[in-house]
């Protein structure tokens, strides 16, 4: 078992920090299998994609600012500027009656998810030890799959108790237990200075760290079929006669976290290119199945099989950026492979405006796209592992 070492200690901050990240998860996955039916409700069928996009958007122009603000005052100060944030937008998100209005407050609310977890990124890259940093990541992303998978599979039924208002609340609350916790956390950043202005001021050095940019195109590769899932898998559960919208990512979640338990650590052993090839390819194959779904045990395959590949592609993404990462950068090399991630789901999101049409036959068509860059995915890591030394 590659998951547990009883010769690794974690400390406190560690758990500090996967228990904050377990509750901001839960904050803004509750309210997103509802968006579609809400979107729709206000006459913006057609513009479902722009949920995920448009939230997508705002979170990457926030990346090269929470970069470099998380190496200069402070991991834990850039945190609280993504809760703020959240907390703000679900609070507000109920008086939204228009559609213009509501992508608005989509597009603010992105900016949340683009602070958080870049600081968060960076202040669990500094406590853990390099030689077992893909166990570390493997359980840190146990902690974050358990906030995607309980949001999204507990929206329907919090809908039913108390109603879409309520969830909105519900997932306020949520941030706010966030801002707790990290509260309790110990700043990691040496010597952090007081915030000025001139912070604000980015250059291509804040923007991009050329050092981790295997990782980015394989991140960016990989998460258009996210996107894409993002959109789809609400309709998807209604297609198939499944009454909770977060159907597949409950049984995603369950799939990754098991996955995640005896395989966190596989990168450690093989290296981290080695197992991203296995990882893509079983993404891909669940892609394919999803394609070929027809009826709801596909469906629900497609889903543990995702959640399988992701278990194992995910804590190495965020391994081989740690490894790639110069110390003094590993805020922005946070924020670097951040904005392939949002670039990728984004990719994906807006392509399904021009590919989805609200019907079960033309999802092939849409998740085609997500399989051909996968299949890139694949090719680019073979080539580099052949033709790129890597100490991974």
């Amino acid at each position: 078992m590659y998951f547990y070492d009883m010769n690794l200690k974690y400390t406190r901050n560690f758990w500090l920090i996967c228990l904050s990240l377990l509750f901001f998860m839960i904050s803004f996955n509750l309210i997103l299998p509802e968006l579609n039916e809400y979107i729709s409700n206000m006459g913006g069928e057609n513009q479902k994609g722009l949920i995920i996009f448009l939230f997508s958007v705002s979170a990457l122009i926030s990346r090269p600012f929470s970069g470099k603000l998380a190496d200069t005052i402070g991991r834990k100060k850039v945190m609280y500027i993504g809760i703020v944030i959240s907390v703000i937008a679900s609070l507000i998100y109920p008086i939204t009656g228009f559609v213009f209005y509501f992508l608005l407050l989509r597009f603010m609310h992105g900016f949340g998810a683009g602070f958080l977890p870049t600081g968060a990124t960076a202040l669990v890259t500094d406590v853990l030890p390099v030689e077992k940093r893909g166990v570390g990541m493997g359980i840190w992303g146990v902690f974050i799959s358990l906030g995607f998978g309980i949001g999204q599979f507990l929206s329907s039924p919090m809908v039913e108790m108390v109603g879409l208002t309520g969830l909105f609340f519900l997932a306020a609350i949520a941030a706010v237990l966030a801002a707790i916790l990290i509260s309790f956390v110990d700043e990691t950043l040496p010597n952090p200075i007081p915030f000025k202005w001139s912070l604000l001021k980015i250059n291509r050095n804040d923007i991009f760290e050329p050092t981790v940019r295997p990782a980015a195109i394989a991140m960016f590769l990989s998460v258009t079929s996210s996107g894409m899932i993002f959109v789809l898998s609400p309709d998807l559960s209604e297609f198939f006669g499944l009454e909770n919208k977060g159907w597949f990512f409950g049984f995603y979640v369950s799939s990754t976290i098991f996955v995640r338990f005896f395989l966190s650590g596989l990168s450690d052993k093989i290296g981290r290119r080695k197992t991203l090839v296995i990882g893509m390819s079983i993404l891909l194959i669940s892609v394919l199945m999803l394609m070929s779904s027809t009826e709801w045990k596909m469906f629900t395959t497609a889903a543990i099989v995702f959640g399988i590949a992701t278990g194992i592609t995910s804590p190495t993404l965020f391994a081989w950026t740690a490894d790639l990462s110069p110390t003094s950068r590993r805020g922005v090399g946070a924020g670097t492979l951040f904005i392939a991630l949002e670039l990728g789901i984004m990719f994906g999101a807006s392509s399904t405006l021009f590919t989805y049409n609200n019907t079960l036959e033309s999802i092939p068509v849409v998740l085609s796209v997500a399989a051909i860059n996968l299949t890139l995915c694949i090719v680019y890591l073979i080539w580099h592992i052949n033709n790129r030394e890597s100490a991974y």
